[in-house]
């Protein structure tokens, strides 16, 4: 099942979102034009490499500084592939203008990178030892996630049901429930098996997620609450 669109109409026009998919967008096509020593220089410089901070003097012989925290932002514009790019993109695309609609732009831009640090926190904690890079927006997009399932309880997400040219209408909340059941799973699982956390940082995007909870409503309009908006299903 993938999710196609929401039922919830924005009210202005969403266009820090939009600048978001555009530089993440840009940036994974300007990275991924560069030779692959390059891009995997790149990915190691600005991507956040926990043990780079847990081990300074591993992070000195292999180049790395560890005083630098900038990886815990820049990584949130790298992506390691096109279906990670995609599915990042295709997930603010759909539930980014909502929230960005009762925030704002701005309040919206900072929560998002808020989320985003505060997820690479969690993650660099849990996975201190990890020496391969993460990347992307994953956790900045749990947040975004977190708050559009508490702003919108009554909003319906079509899924599809590929390849299969069938739709299903399910409550949000049910979707990002399940999101959130899925993200757990595969992070305790994953701690079970002793595994190092390198190929996706489950841990974070549930970290972006509790941050994005706790967080939203010190960034909503003044007011978001008296807009019959809020519970506008069609």
């Amino acid at each position: 099942m993938i999710p196609f669109q929401d039922t919830i109409p924005c009210r202005f026009t969403p266009w820090m979102t939009w600048v978001l998919m555009g530089t993440f967008f840009s940036a994974f096509l300007f990275i991924w034009l560069l030779p692959d020593e390059v891009r995997t220089q790149i990915f190691f410089l600005y991507g956040l490499v926990p043990a780079r901070y847990t081990h300074p003097e591993w992070a000195g012989w292999v180049g790395l500084d560890s005083h630098n925290y900038l990886p815990f932002l820049t990584n949130l514009f790298l992506h390691s592939g096109w279906l990670h790019l995609v599915l990042n993109l295709w997930l603010l695309w759909i539930f980014g203008d909502n929230v960005e609609d009762r925030m704002g732009p701005w309040r919206f831009l900072l929560f998002f990178l808020l989320c985003g640090l505060l997820a690479n926190g969690v993650h660099a904690t849990i996975s201190r030892n990890a020496i391969t890079p993460a990347v992307g927006a994953s956790g900045a997009i749990a947040g975004v996630l977190a708050a559009y399932f508490y702003l919108f309880p009554n909003a319906k997400v079509i899924l599809w049901a590929f390849p299969l040219p069938l739709f299903i209408r399910v409550p949000a909340i049910v979707f990002l429930g399940l999101w959130v059941i899925l993200q757990a799973y595969q992070a305790t699982t994953a701690m079970m098996a002793n595994e190092p956390f390198e190929n996706v940082a489950w841990w974070g995007h549930l970290g972006g997620f509790a941050a994005g909870f706790l967080l939203f409503r010190l960034f909503l309009r003044k007011n978001w609450e008296n807009s019959a908006e809020n519970h506008v299903d069609r």
